[in-house]
């Protein structure tokens, strides 16, 4: 008997949340828990590509679950975008997962299990985020987003972790409760709907001074975009394992948030009501200022992971420029940045992960020469940077071409110019880590010859497990550049009705 895509898609959102049963009671058999930690990754991709083959079709899917008073539902509904998102987030679950293996294990992480359970509701959280209908159900699985992963944040217990977590509950819940939630009964009492809506759900003779303040509401308080000065909890974070900084950055947390600015832009206010509402143009210089500042940030940093945190950052801001900009090339940029920025960000955060498990290095400056030891990893880390920084052939030249001609058909050129800037600072902080791994050599005592030169290295990479997962999203980050099309052709009905 065949499912129903209705059925599908409830199925993407329950699933991860069961799979915590199954998980804990093959906790003590490491084999069979991660397999079922794989299976059930398997069953959700495929659910999200039934339902995405189901939209291509033209089918509409909606869901229904509790009604709170009228209009103000718990429900769920399938359009271009989100299942962009699922897409992206089902498929990086899997993978992630195959690189914890890895990890965990050569990094002798203690509750390893307690891992993969919050690992999986993170996920379901994350599918009731892609799917929302409306900005209520948004609003709380964003919400339990955040609880879901406190205790990956703070998975190690020390004090670090502890101080860490509190960072990141205390920046994530306060946005949420001060700015977003007044942004949702604003628009309530505005509106008189929280409904996905193309073309937005305000009316045009709207007072716009009220439009916008709304818009600056949801803008800081979506604070998983990270948007300064509500960025700090994201390098707060980076004390987690490698494979939580990777469902932070690439799979879940920043995602879902850069994906609800996106959401609310197009679907809320629409573009012709965002570009002549007066604080859109403060939010842009806002969003670039992020952008600029993160990425001097990144380039000051000697510790890889909080390199890669800014630098996130950073990119993070691009997304909201392309939606802020209100222009059809800024959008499919921004939908395209979502996942090419994933699947570069990923690589990077596995590649660290891999260094530190292999050779317990965590500083940039302790990583030169390490190109001979770890050819392979240091190779996906190169290719990842290239499309970070947005050049061919890997994706990231595609959704930044998109961004930057948004912001030429909008005018906006000093916006333009930031992000041209922040693309060169990529390069200053990025390319020389493997230029530095493969080019020069190490200074540690340790690996000096009789003769007082360098003797060779011995070839050691990571793990098996955390090597495939770190192939896979490599061979995706040049595929994007080569076959770009799917993505693209999701991205740009974004703006159909």
């Amino acid at each position: 008997m065949s499912l129903s895509l209705e059925t599908m898609l409830q199925l993407c959102i329950v699933l991860p949340l069961l799979a915590t049963i199954p998980i804990a009671l093959t906790g003590h058999k490491p084999n069979l828990r991660e397999a079922v930690s794989i299976a059930m990754g398997l069953v959700v991709l495929y659910c999200v590509i039934k339902l995405y083959q189901g939209i291509i079709k033209g089918e509409i899917i909606n869901v229904f679950w509790w009604e709170l008073m009228p209009g103000l539902t718990l429900s769920f509904s399938i359009e271009p975008l989100g299942i962009l998102f699922a897409l992206l987030t089902s498929f990086l679950w899997i993978i992630t997962t195959i690189y914890s293996i890895g990890y965990m294990r050569g990094h002798h992480e203690k509750n390893q299990t307690r891992f993969y359970s919050y690992f999986s509701v993170a996920i379901g959280t994350v599918m009731g985020v892609a799917f929302a209908a409306n900005l209520f159900t948004l609003f709380i699985f964003y919400e339990l987003l955040t609880l879901s992963t406190y205790p990956l944040v703070s998975h190690s217990g020390t004090e670090n972790a502890k101080k860490a977590g509190r960072i990141y509950l205390g920046l994530l819940l306060s946005t949420s409760i001060v700015f977003f939630l007044l942004a949702i009964v604003c628009t309530w009492l505005v509106a008189g709907t929280l409904d996905f809506t193309h073309g937005g759900v305000f009316d045009p003779s709207v007072n716009k001074l009220l439009a916008g303040g709304v818009l600056v509401l949801f803008i800081f308080g979506i604070g998983k975009a990270a948007i300064m000065p509500f960025h700090l909890w994201l390098p707060a974070a980076m004390v987690a394992p490698t494979p939580v900084s990777a469902l932070l950055h690439a799979v879940a947390v920043v995602k879902a948030g850069v994906f609800a600015v996106l959401k609310v832009c197009v679907l809320i206010f629409g573009l012709d009501l965002l570009a002549i509402l007066p604080s859109t143009q403060f939010l842009l210089y806002i969003v670039g200022v992020t952008v600029f500042i993160a990425s001097i940030i990144a380039m000051r940093q000697d510790n890889l992971k909080a390199r890669l945190a800014y630098s996130t950052i950073s990119q993070l801001g691009y997304v909201t420029i392309g939606a802020l900009i209100a222009t059809s090339s800024g959008v499919v940029g921004s939908a395209m940045h979502i996942v090419m920025h994933a699947f570069g960000k990923i690589t990077l955060f596995f590649c660290a992960g891999a260094i530190l498990v292999t050779t317990q290095k965590s500083n940039v400056s302790e990583m030169h020469g390490l190109g001979k030891q770890m050819p392979l990893t240091m190779a996906a880390f190169f290719i990842a940077s290239l499309s970070i920084i947005g050049v061919p052939p890997t994706g990231g030249s595609w959704s930044k071409w998109y961004l930057l001609l948004g912001a030429v058909e909008s005018e906006q050129f000093i916006l333009m110019l930031v992000l041209l800037l922040s693309s060169l600072m990529n390069i200053a902080y990025l390319l020389p880590i493997p230029f530095n791994a493969f080019f020069s050599h190490s200074l540690s005592h340790q690996q000096l010859d009789s003769r007082n030169t360098l003797s060779t290295f011995q070839l050691k990479e990571a793990p098996p497990a955390a090597l495939i997962a770190i192939g896979i999203t490599t061979v995706g980050c040049l595929l994007l550049f080569i076959y770009p099309q799917p993505i693209f052709d999701l991205a740009r009905s974004i703006l159909e009705p």
